[in-house]
């Protein structure tokens, strides 16, 4: 039976309601699949958007939600020895991206705070976060991304020394916000 395999885990601005179709007349066996992949995410950063969108119907999860998951798991199925390798020769400096989106989630239209963190050319951790309450202006959304991105790459500095991966040279940290990267610069304006 050639069951179709799915190129990625999600199609690209598809969006998933807490209110568009059916319940599941059973949602024990979504909780227990979306709880599955979510265990699988710590092996495989690939589907980590997809499973945390998913994870956010678990209360009450609907037919369209059941189809997304089986969506990732065909993707899973088409992509079996996927991952990460890091050679000898590879450039190990640590960087990072933040940014911020107003009505990012687009079920509860909250702002949404992210970053990546690149060890070399390589993607190693990344974050999206709805905000529980509202921010002033994009200045401040844009700081509290990088607020955030700082506490993980601290982290990840130390964990990278014990690793005897050490950065010689301060974690540089991009931000496309003018504002943002002042209040961050002068330390007058730290509260």
């Amino acid at each position: 039976m050639g069951e179709r395999l799915a190129k990625f885990p999600m199609e690209q601005n598809f969006k998933l309601t807490p209110i568009d179709g059916a319940l599941l007349d059973d949602p024990t066996k979504y909780r227990r699949l979306v709880g599955r992949l979510i265990y699988l995410t710590v092996t495989r950063p690939n589907i980590v958007f997809s499973v945390r969108t998913l994870s956010q119907f678990m209360h009450e999860p609907r037919k369209p939600h059941w189809n997304a998951a089986l969506r990732i798991l065909r993707y899973i199925k088409g992509i079996p020895g996927q991952g990460l390798l890091f050679l000898a020769s590879d450039n190990l400096e640590l960087k990072a991206f933040c940014d911020f989106n107003w009505g990012g989630c687009r079920a509860t239209r909250r702002l949404v705070t992210w970053y990546c963190v690149f060890l070399g050319n390589f993607i190693i951790s990344w974050k999206s976060k709805k905000q529980d309450n509202g921010s002033r202006s994009s200045a401040e959304a844009e700081y509290r991304a990088m607020a955030n991105t700082c506490l993980e790459l601290t982290w990840l500095r130390y964990i990278l020394q014990d690793l005897k991966v050490p950065q010689k040279a301060p974690t540089r940290l991009f931000c496309d916000n003018q504002a943002a990267l002042y209040i961050a610069t002068n330390p007058v304006l730290h509260e």
